[in-house]
């Protein structure tokens, strides 16, 4: 049976692959984002930044993957960043920098980039090596300055991309979305199907039995 290995500490994309019939093993990459992000080029497009990551991540996981999935398994690596005013947003880190991005996102409409990495990994070997980009556009609404303190507060926007969720508390102050929402959650469904189509394998061979 080919395992699913999610690259990725995310409780998001966990739960996306869960609800989709997948229980991935979870392994998370070691690897130091900031530096990573330091060290690309600055021209690089903002699609082209998050796919390096997630493959940086993919590959970081599958270079210490143990004995029983190395042979036979596929590492999905994700990255998300949200890209609004020609800039590209992480994860804040602080509650000064939530509450600031919140500010300046308020009443505007973004893009939320997710690039995936997939690896596929037969006695040993990356027999495939795939990756691609997911945007899904965003429309936020304008909470108040009490609902921004408050959802600050509660903890959840200092540690997702682009300081807010669409499948939790910041969901509230999404107006809509165009696209695919699972992209937003951190992992594309049809992005990662027609990934793992590419492979050879089909998806239905990796629901959990």
């Amino acid at each position: 049976m080919t395992r699913v290995v999610l690259a990725s500490a995310s409780q998001g994309r966990l739960g996306v692959l869960r609800q989709a019939g997948i229980d991935p093993e979870v392994i998370v990459s070691d690897i130091d984002e900031d530096a990573l992000l330091t060290a690309l080029d600055p021209d690089l497009p903002p699609e082209a930044v998050v796919a390096k990551l997630a493959n940086a991540k993919a590959l970081s996981v599958a270079a210490e993957l143990p004995e029983n999935l190395l042979a036979d398994c596929v590492v999905i690596g994700c990255d998300s960043m949200l890209f609004l005013d020609g800039t590209l947003r992480g994860k804040p880190g602080s509650p000064e920098a939530a509450r600031a991005q919140w500010k300046s996102m308020a009443g505007s409409t973004g893009h939320l980039l997710t690039g995936h990495a997939l690896l596929r990994i037969a006695d040993g070997v990356i027999t495939h090596t795939e990756g691609d980009t997911g945007s899904t556009k965003v429309h936020f609404g304008e909470p108040t300055a009490d609902e921004i303190t408050r959802y600050v507060d509660s903890g959840e926007p200092l540690h997702v991309a682009g300081a807010f969720t669409l499948d939790g508390l910041g969901g509230w102050f999404i107006d809509r979305i165009e696209g695919d929402p699972s992209n937003v959650i951190g992992l594309s469904l049809p992005l990662v199907h027609r990934l793992v189509r590419r492979t050879g394998l089909s998806i239905p061979d990796l629901w959990q039995r």
